[in-house]
Order: structure tokens, then sequence, then C-alpha cells
């Protein structure tokens, strides 16, 4: 582990339109000591041809040999992180130059094992469309089976506080979700550092059934993943559907 370095895992399948702007964006950062561990899962577009134009002695391009999903692939990116720091960001997503920065002062004055930031949304060219996020200052695991605020492109984990088991993702229907439940179970709290400093870049055209995928997947956590019993899953599946519903109004 080398102290104060941040390792930045990135998914990657089928993101040749949009991988350059985020490593640009990660290139633009203010803090510098930082690695980009970028994990394709077997595109089948121009990804690795683009990727591979950037690589470094920071920026390294793993390969899978196989198709396997998004949680193998950040757990292969963990695995090879050497970093004090590990963040996520979406291979279309955006940060803003002093997201690095910021949040890792805001850890370090927090002590924070796990934080997160607020984000906007954003039209298919990464241009923000108003629509801002806003993060509680902190949030426990019981709070969280209410609450999935956290993005997982705003995430950072202090591995001094740490283990990898702890942040490798279930390979399950929004696993990034479960892994924050996960570390919630170990830490008293994530601490939220509430400016938008990611950029979400969401298409358009499947609105309808990306919401009915996310009902889904949010039962399944509670019922399957959780052990949650019918009662407390409903219980919290409304708070969960009504703050799902503001976001994204």
């Amino acid at each position: 582990m080398i102290k104060g370095l941040v390792s930045i895992v990135v998914p990657v399948y089928n993101a040749g339109k949009w991988i350059e702007d985020t490593i640009l964006s990660v290139k633009s950062q203010t803090y510098k000591e930082w690695e980009l561990i970028l994990v394709d899962d077997l595109s089948t577009d121009d990804s690795v041809k683009v990727m591979e134009q950037y690589e470094g002695p920071d920026i390294r391009v793993i390969r899978t040999s196989k198709n396997h999903g998004a949680a193998y692939a950040r757990n292969l990116g963990i695995s090879e992180a050497g970093g004090q720091y590990i963040c996520f960001i979406d291979a279309d997503d955006l940060w803003a130059p002093d997201k690095l920065e910021k949040q890792l002062s805001f850890m370090k004055e927090k002590e924070a094992a796990f934080g997160f930031t607020g984000y906007e949304f954003a039209d298919e060219s990464g241009i923000g469309v108003q629509k801002i996020v806003r993060v509680p200052q902190t949030i426990t695991y019981r709070q969280a089976l209410k609450n999935t605020t956290i993005f997982t492109s705003t995430v950072m984990f202090d591995m001094e506080k740490l283990d990898k088991n702890d942040i490798m993702m279930p390979e399950v229907p929004s696993e990034d979700t479960a892994t924050w439940w996960k570390v919630l179970k170990k830490v008293d709290c994530a601490y939220g550092l509430d400016e938008q400093l990611t950029l979400y870049r969401r298409g358009t055209g499947t609105l309808s059934s990306n919401k009915m995928t996310g009902v889904q997947r949010i039962w399944n956590l509670y019922r399957n993943v959780e052990g949650l019993n019918v009662i407390y899953s409903s219980y919290c599946f409304v708070f969960w559907a009504f703050r799902a519903l503001l976001r994204r109004m």
C-alpha cells in the first residue's frame, strides 16, 4: 500500500464512445498522486484501442478473458490496486478537476473509512442538466437501506481502515449498493461531502425499464442478500422508492 496514492478503478464494457472523456477527467485532477486501473470486460467496440493510447506509468489497462460483468471487473481492479485510497468511476461518468483533492481533504478531516459526494445528472454529451443530488453529512447501515443516495462514481475508501475483502463486490444485481451495505455493517457510518463533484451521464429511452429493473433489484437485495423479512423489506422499500423518485424528478 502506497500512502497518499489514490487507486481509481474503472470497469469498461463497450464504452468507446465515452471512455476518453472519463480518462481525461482523471488526468485533469488537481491532486496528482493517483493510478488509473481500466478493466476491460471483453469489449467488442474500440474501447481497448482508445484506452491503449493512454497507457503509461499511471494508467494500466487490464483485459478479462471473457465477459464477467461490472462486479468482477471492479474486483479485479481492486485486487490490483496499490493505493491507500480506492475509488471508482464508471466508464461514462466525469469528475470535476478538484474532486480528488476536495474529497481527500474531507476524508482526512472526518477520519473517514468510507466517503461519498453529491453529483449532478448529465445528458449523453456529458453536459450537466442542473439536476443535482444532495447527500447527507453521514449515513448509517439502517439509513442506507432506505436511501440509496450513494453513487458509485463518488465513493472513496481509506484502505488503512478497511481490508480489500470488505469492499469486494458480490456478483448480484446492484452489486454496488450491496457493497455499501456490507461496508456500513463494519464502520459506524459513511461521510457525505455535499458538493456535486461528479457528472452522472444518463442515457435516454430506457427510463421505464430501468425503473422496473431497479425495483426488482432492490427487493432482491432486501430479501435474498440482506435476509430481511417481508415487513421490514416493505418498510425500507417505501422510503427507497420515494427518494429514488425525488432524485429523478
